[in-house]
């Protein structure tokens, strides 16, 4: 994934993230006031990914690395499972 990211930055999210991945990360992942006009590329929906996996992605960091992007993955599809899970059973 990052390396795609690094080859073709512009690249859109849906070749590598659903629907429903982008608007879970939306939601979980708060927005910062200079992200509301970039538009949402795939290195986008990485730095969200990131985050959610503790990435902090202040201006002096460095890229993130394997594990916060692992644990940004895995927390990401945990919370998909829970949430098509409850799209099912309802309540």
């Amino acid at each position: 994934m990052t390396m795609l990211n690094r080859s073709d930055s512009g690249m859109p999210a849906g070749h590598v993230f659903s629907e429903t991945e982008r608007q879970l990360l939306d939601h979980l992942v708060p927005g910062r006031h200079v992200d509301r006009g970039v538009a949402r590329s795939l290195s986008f929906y990485i730095t969200k990914l990131a985050r959610l996996g503790g990435y902090l992605a202040r201006a002096g960091d460095p890229p993130p690395g394997d594990r916060v992007m692992w644990r940004g993955l895995s927390r990401l599809t945990d919370i998909e499972l829970g949430f098509n899970a409850a799209k099912i059973v309802g309540n």
